[in-house]
């Protein structure tokens, strides 16, 4: 029962991992550095096109501590908080950062990938000026925000405890992990490839849920997922 019990009469953060303390600490800062330049942290943070020229080589880590409203970053960090902690707690704090590093760059990386599709599928199928209008507005429009990596840590919480029971705010539903995170799946899937929800990255965040899958399937399959100092 220690294992799991933590003291948080220090504060809110006194009781969380380390690391998950740590990068909630990290883009709180630079949401409030974003409030008061909005333009230059945009610009040289957020992540643009690779051919955009407002792409800088450090966007694909730097886009993950931008979010763009309080509410954006709100819900982030809640959920960081919430299901961060608990991996972190698990599978140990080096691990964890690096699984949540490399679930950022995985969900750029299909968010990059989705754009240049976008872009083949538009050039295909569009007039001259078409083309022109959908890749310069492309160029000018950056990802920002840490949900890539938190859906992959959500990804490793349902693949640790598949059976634990998660309820909406919104629906208030209640299922289990296993089924909340596959249904997630599915509504980025549809809202990504149907364009029904425009200005959000669902393959960004679909890239969070499958490297993070990845990453839990391989380290079980080393027989290394689990903190052996915390067994």
């Amino acid at each position: 029962m220690s294992y799991y019990y933590q003291d948080n009469r220090g504060g809110f953060l006194q009781g969380a991992g380390k690391v998950t303390r740590n990068l909630i600490i990290v883009n709180i800062l630079i949401y409030i550095a974003t409030i008061i330049n909005r333009e230059m942290m945009v610009g040289l943070f957020g992540l643009f096109y690779p051919t955009s020229p407002f792409y800088h080589w450090w966007q694909p880590v730097t886009h993950m501590f931008m979010h763009g409203s309080i509410w954006h970053i709100f819900f982030n960090m809640y959920t960081l908080y919430i299901f961060g902690n608990v991996v972190e707690r698990i599978i140990g704090s080096r691990k964890f950062v690096l699984f949540y590093f490399i679930c950022g760059l995985g969900a750029a990386g299909l968010n990059i990938l989705a754009q240049n599709i976008e872009i083949q599928m538009v050039m295909a199928n569009s007039s001259s000026d078409a083309v022109i209008n959908a890749i310069t507005r492309l160029k000018i429009t950056p990802t920002v925000g840490a949900s890539g990596a938190i859906y992959g840590v959500l990804m490793a919480y349902a693949m640790l405890f598949p059976d634990s029971r998660m309820t909406l705010l919104f629906p208030p539903v209640t299922l289990s992990a296993k089924w909340m995170v596959v249904i997630f799946a599915a509504i980025e899937l549809f809202t990504g490839v149907s364009g029904w929800a425009d200005g959000i990255a669902h393959f960004a965040h679909l890239g969070g849920l499958l490297i993070g899958w990845l990453m839990i399937l391989w380290w079980r399959s080393r027989r290394v997922l689990f903190d052996k100092d915390r067994l």
